[in-house]
Order: structure tokens, then sequence, then C-alpha cells
């Protein structure tokens, strides 16, 4: 899968579980918004739009984005 498509699967609504250095993080939605949560530690960050969580979502400081070829979705 490509970033756009996944991108697009969290837009409509799609949670993703994914890992990144052998920490899990979870994606997920409900009314009020959009959060990407790292499992370990339940840290969660809340974002009202999909395209808010790609902006502005954070893991180590880089956004999925950039770290898009180290995850493992």
């Amino acid at each position: 899968m490509t970033f756009d498509e996944f991108a697009q699967r969290v837009a409509m609504g799609e949670e993703f579980q994914f890992h990144y250095k052998n920490e899990s993080y979870w994606i997920s939605r409900n009314k009020e918004g959009f959060y990407l949560t790292k499992v370990q530690d339940s840290y969660s960050q809340t974002f009202k739009t999909s395209e808010d969580l790609f902006k502005e979502g954070r893991i180590e400081n880089k956004t999925i984005h950039e770290l898009w070829e180290e995850l493992e979705v």
C-alpha cells in the first residue's frame, strides 16, 4: 500500500495498527476526531481531521509521511 492509499483509507474511517522501531501505534477515529496513539503507554494525539493527523501528528518529531518507509503497516 502506498502512503496516499493509506491516508485515503484513514480519511474514510479505517483504523490501523502499525509498528515503528518495535513500538506499536494505533490510528483510530470516533465522532470527536482522529487519534494517533502509542499503544505501550497509551499516549494519544488528537486531531479534528485525518489531514490534521498527517500534517501535525508526530512520532519522534517526524510525520507519518516522513517515516512511511520505516513503518510496518
